[in-house]
């Protein structure tokens, strides 16, 4: 680490100073000579978790960690401003950077806007805004043009170009939060994105108004608790939601069911959840989740993914740097950072007002 580990990152009963610095440590030993942050040695990157670790290294000072992630992105955005959905690092007879799956996931490509724009709130680098400007304006072309009839976003494209006629509810509340801190973006830079305003507020009343324009996916987490993580709703919509299925997915003093109808609890699902309870205004409940989840910590300061509690049991035997980035951003919403305040709190962030539609 290239600095003192920021109050922000000290949570009591989560983390201390020496413990923070271990988990920031985890993740900057991943990080490869080229700026990729793949899950784990002999793993892949996806460009979603690798933008995760990204922002999360903002909020320990390790600017230049960050933005060499970004650089990255920059480096390898395809023509049409979209990413492949997995790329190979350490795998064996495969040159590391090589896109195993080349399939473009909507939210993968989109997700670049919500770090771009976290990263200029954590150091205030005009000139890094302009830099990753093209790319972030690829990116957001790239998902709004792949928008459908009522709102939502085709959840991928397949390796030859053929979109999906259907959208995911977590996925589209990622792109959702990823319009608008892109339109943050176009605002600093002033250059105004109208098609993306409008594609925010037809995204945002479909996630809030019509949930049969999505998959059903009800038995994952993530569809319960991402329309709060993802800005699409505050106030009492977002409490109404977030209790609507607690009994369901969280296990006390163990974390956050991954799906409904396993016992498995997942240590990025529950940093994420305690995010969206932060984002809620239920502090206290968030911070819980997160000191149920110690258990989850190696002793190296990574993080387990996930435990099966009626085995007992550590699966997969893997310790992935975007679980070791959820709960740092977590932690550093719960201590106030500035930048992570801002992007996940979402109240000053652009598109905020969901249009009404016919449809």
């Amino acid at each position: 680490m290239t600095a003192a580990v920021p109050a922000a990152l000290l949570l009591d009963g989560v983390l201390d100073a020496a413990q923070a610095a271990d988990t920031v440590r985890s993740i900057l030993a991943h990080q490869q000579p080229d700026g990729a942050i793949p899950w784990f040695h002999g793993g892949h990157l996806d460009p979603w978790d690798h933008t995760e670790a990204a922002m999360a290294l903002d909020t320990a000072g390790e600017h230049a960690a960050a933005e060499a992630a970004y650089r990255w992105l920059a480096d390898r955005q395809n023509p049409d401003g979209s990413w492949y959905a997995a790329y190979a690092y350490g795998q064996p007879g495969t040159p590391d950077g090589t896109a195993t799956d080349r399939a473009r996931e909507t939210n993968f490509c989109a997700y670049v806007a919500v770090g771009a724009w976290h990263h200029h709130l954590a150091t205030g680098d005009d000139g890094f805004l302009e830099r990753i400007w093209p790319t972030v304006s690829r990116a957001l072309d790239h998902t709004v043009r792949l928008s459908l009839p009522g709102g939502a976003v085709a959840w991928r494209q397949d390796e030859d170009g053929t979109a999906a006629t259907d959208a995911l509810l977590t996925g589209s509340c990622s792109i959702l939060h990823a319009l608008r801190c892109g339109l943050a973006v176009a605002d600093h830079l002033d250059r105004p994105q109208p098609d993306w305003e409008l594609a925010a507020g037809r995204l945002r009343h479909a996630i809030a108004r019509h949930p049969e324009r999505f998959l059903d996916k009800d038995r994952y987490s993530m569809d319960w608790y991402y329309p709060v993580l993802g800005t699409a709703l505050r106030g009492e919509d977002a409490t109404r939601r977030l209790a609507a299925d607690w009994d369901r997915f969280v296990v006390p003093g163990l974390g956050v069911r991954c799906v409904s109808d396993r016992p498995w609890v997942t240590g990025g699902e529950s940093a994420e959840l305690a995010l969206a309870l932060w984002a809620a205004g239920q502090s206290d409940r968030a911070v819980e989740i997160l000191r149920w989840i110690q258990h989850l910590r190696h002793q190296d300061g990574s993080y387990w993914t996930g435990y099966v509690y009626e085995d007992h049991a550590i699966w997969p035997e893997e310790r992935t740097t975007w679980t070791a980035g959820a709960l740092l951003l977590a932690v550093a919403a719960l201590g106030g950072d500035h930048a992570t305040v801002s992007v996940f709190g979402g109240e000053h962030l652009p598109g905020g007002l969901a249009v009404n539609d016919c449809c």
